[in-house]
């Protein structure tokens, strides 16, 4: 043997050496990692967690890739075939390595289709990193690791086990993973519904997500469908006069994508979100491991109904954006006076957005920074108009003041037997406006809406009855002094106590307070351990001045706190999720109702007469000029703050308890006439909401019930709105508010000029004031009758909000 023939060999056989010790120790992972036999036997991906209405009803998903996966008979047989057909040809012959496609790839250096098969491409999917990388080497190794693990995927799996894993992970450009989010993206379909030339697009789509998206790129797109189809005919999956009637079709797209902003119910769902990352961490996987919102493919089931939802959004939208023209209408609003007083405010404000902090970390000093936001700029606001959106120049500083005269909003729906929430609305547009009104961390001052609470305490504990004459005067409360600290809003008389709820006076509440113990302040602990003992977790301090709602709760709170009314005496703790499981569907966590009594049937039942008196002869009495349902029985309570910079009203049916709050973030922003006041600001979505959900079978609304007497009660409560001392105040009734700092004294933590729990997600002035002549919109109530009429008032109702912007 020559001497060149024996390096000849020699290099062969090292060379070949060298081939099966490289191969074994990327095997062993020695070289980079390779995954064990359980992970390949259990191979898993990144997974969104999926929010699901009551109803089975997708709303949301929590995701950095957004990948859901789905069985292999949940597939059309369109897309398998349209995989192999242009993917891997020979993909059920082979195992695992195309020696074929592998020499082709070696001949012709790549230029004629690469050597990954399916299954190749599953393990880079899977288990690989650095896809993108650059390095020659480190690609090679990847490949020889790739081809490793699709040899041992094959060995563990079926050829449909295989596609299924393939189509679970793959990308789809828009930061969609998997075929079945792929088709409910592009198509809105389930992907076992998907056509031909639909899943033609699809896997075409697979040799560049960015480069044949049908969405950015339609022309390359079609291009590329048609190469798939004709693939499909090669390989006998498609006849060729099928395929040419097709290809003359264009690519028809339904393209939705579901994200944050988009969906039912965003600000829930943002809730949901935080309540679910401290449920992950307190909850262990089976390895010990903390749950992952974002990676485990958590199901998550809510009580939440999807039409309710959708009518709650609605009757939000509705009424605020008609409010809020009423509001640019007003004098300092559209001369920018309402914000003279308050520059330590905007300079706050203007401090906490990225733009001044961008500018800071730039270098700039603080009046080069402030420079800036006098700086006319192009940019896109908040509008009430289809796309919630508008284009135009003005100011940073000028943006921030337009979007802090937005009208704010919260709007919670629940069943008070429950606690079920079935609809939530924390804003007026969770793209803008991201702050939750509706959270039970939102707290604002409740106005009269409390005064239910304490005339309950009163029939509980103290023997009141809806008829006990109660006097509307001052009273005294020793060193708080007087409340209120003038006579000027009280009418010197005596009324019916639930007269004096109707009317919501001021005077009357206090005196009730004061009935609860003859001693300087021990009324007001007693109302505050009342509160507690009804679950409130906001701090309320023992000062009269709670008797009229000076105090900041929730709306959150609130709900739970009226529950006790319709519930029959048990309080009901708002619940919003009935379970939880994970990706294979094994459930981790159930839900129950959690509800306790606080008073007795016969007490509530007394309040519900009263606040169906609100309703009928009070300051609620305007509803009935929007017309609510008919024969639906309807108690509630209206509530008005200093200046109106509140305004609430929560109200029930026989079986639904709604409430809702108004008012801006700021709130020195405020309406300086009665248009701010609970009945007129906040009631009107109240009552949008039930005509639209009374009307829908799908809500389960029955206007036929009515509030069940207890067996124990012998007679029905008459309650007499016409006699006492008191002069009657025509109209509708006043809701006076909580008074003015001269009216009572201001407990020191509570200052009418603070700012309220403000969003910091905002950019803001109001440009185009709107036709004064909206400021006459039929609608907003200015009488009530005196009795609820026989047959409903046929009144104009308000215009529904047209696409202008504001």
């Amino acid at each position: 043997m020559t001497r060149p023939i024996r390096i000849f060999w020699r290099i062969f056989f090292g060379g070949f050496a060298f081939v099966i010790l490289l191969l074994l120790m990327l095997n062993f992972g020695w070289i980079g990692s390779m995954p064990d036999l359980d992970d390949i036997e259990n191979p898993s991906a990144s997974l969104a967690s999926q929010v699901y209405a009551e109803d089975g009803t997708l709303m949301g998903k929590y995701y950095i890739e957004d990948r859901i996966n789905v069985k292999y008979k949940d597939i059309s047989k369109h897309v398998i075939n349209a995989l192999v057909a242009t993917e891997d040809e020979r993909f059920y012959d082979h195992s695992g390595i195309d020696a074929r496609s592998l020499g082709r790839a070696f001949f012709y250096l790549g230029s004629e289709g690469g050597a990954s098969t399916i299954t190749m491409q599953t393990a880079k999917n899977l288990f690989t990193e650095n896809w993108s990388t650059k390095s020659f080497i480190l690609r090679g190794l990847q490949k020889l690791k790739e081809g490793i693990i699709a040899v041992k995927l094959e060995r563990h799996f079926t050829k449909e086990e295989i596609i299924t894993l393939y189509l679970n992970t793959v990308a789809y450009g828009d930061n969609v993973y998997g075929i079945r989010n792929a088709a409910k993206t592009f198509f809105q379909k389930e992907p076992d519904r998907l056509n031909v030339e639909e899943a033609a697009v699809l896997i075409g789509m697979l040799k560049g997500a960015t480069l044949y998206n049908p969405r950015r790129n339609p022309k390359l797109a079609l291009d590329r469908r048609n190469t798939v189809l004709n693939q499909m005919v090669r390989n006998k999956y498609l006849d060729a006069a099928e395929a040419d009637v097709l290809k003359r079709q264009p690519i028809e797209l339904n393209y939705k994508k579901l994200d944050e902003t988009t969906g039912l119910g965003p600000y829930f769902r943002m809730v949901l979100g935080e309540e679910m990352k401290k449920w992950c961490k307190e909850h262990k996987k089976n390895n010990g491991d903390a749950y992952d919102l974002y990676r485990d493919g958590l199901k998550i089931y809510t009580t939440i109904n999807p039409r309710m939802q959708l009518y709650a959004e609605e009757a939000v939208a509705k009424h605020i954006s008609y409010m809020q023209k009423l509001l640019n209408t007003q004098d300092n609003i559209k001369k920018g006076t309402a914000w003279n007083g308050f520059e330590n405010v905007m300079e706050g404000i203007v401090k906490q957005t990225d733009r001044w902090r961008n500018l800071k970390k730039e270098g700039l000093s603080d009046e080069e920074t402030r420079a800036t936001f006098n700086q006319q700029i192009p940019m896109r606001v908040f509008a009430w108009n289809a796309n919630r959106g508008k284009d135009t120049v003005m100011t940073p500083l000028d943006s921030i003041k337009y979007h802090r005269q937005m009208l704010q909003a919260g709007f919670m729906v629940m069943d008070p037997l429950n606690g079920q929430i079935k609809a939530w609305v924390g804003g007026v547009d969770f793209k803008t406006f991201k702050y939750d009104h509706a959270n039970i961390n939102t707290k604002r001052q409740v106005g009269s809406t409390i005064k239910p609470l304490l005339y309950s305490l009163a029939i509980e504990e103290a023997g009141f009855t809806p008829n006990t004459e109660v006097q509307d005067v001052q009273q005294s409360f020793g060193s708080f002094g007087m409340v209120p600290n003038t006579p000027k809003t009280c009418t010197g008389g005596t009324m019916p106590m639930a007269l004096a709820l109707a009317k919501s006076r001021n005077c009357a509440s206090a005196y009730i307070l004061k009935q609860l113990d003859n001693t300087a302040n021990n009324g007001a602990k007693r109302f505050v351990e009342f509160l507690k003992k009804c679950d409130f977790t906001s701090k309320v301090e023992p000062y009269p001045s709670i008797a009229l709602g000076a105090t900041e709760i929730s709306l959150f709170e609130m709900m739970q706190g009226y529950s006790m009314f319709p519930g029959r005496g048990f309080n009901a703790k708002p619940m919003y999720i009935t379970r939880i499981e994970d990706r294979n569907g094994n459930v981790l966590a159930t839900f129950t109702p959690q509800r306790k009594e606080v008073i007795s049937d016969v007490t509530a039942y007394s309040v519900i007469r009263m606040m169906q008196g609100v309703m009928t002869n009070g300051t609620g009495a305007g509803i009935w000029q929007y017309d609510p349902p008919g024969g639906m029985e309807i108690a509630g309570k209206t509530g008005t703050t200093n200046d109106n910079s509140d305004a609430w009203f929560i109200g029930y049916t026989p079986q639904y308890l709604a409430g809702g709050w108004v008012g801006c973030d700021d709130r020195f922003i405020r309406f300086n006439s009665k248009n701010g006041e609970g009945g007129r600001a906040a009631m009107p979505i109240w009552a949008y909401f039930f005509d639209k959900a009374a009307s829908d079978p799908n809500c389960g609304i029955d206007t036929r019930l009515t509030f069940v007497k207890p067996e124990v009660m012998s007679n029905d409560i008459n309650i007499d709105y016409i006699n006492g001392t008191a002069p009657v105040l025509g109209g509708e009734g006043e809701d006076m508010g909580t008074g003015t700092s001269s009216d009572y004294e201001i407990p020191k933590d509570i200052k009418p000029e603070e700012m309220g729990a403000e969003s910091q997600f905002i950019i803001e002035e109001s440009k185009k004031p709107t036709d004064p002549k909206d400021n006459k919109k039929p609608g907003v109530p200015t009488g009530t009758p005196a009795t609820k009429p026989a047959e409903k008032p046929k009144t104009v109702m308000p215009k529904k909000p047209g696409g202008g912007t504001l």
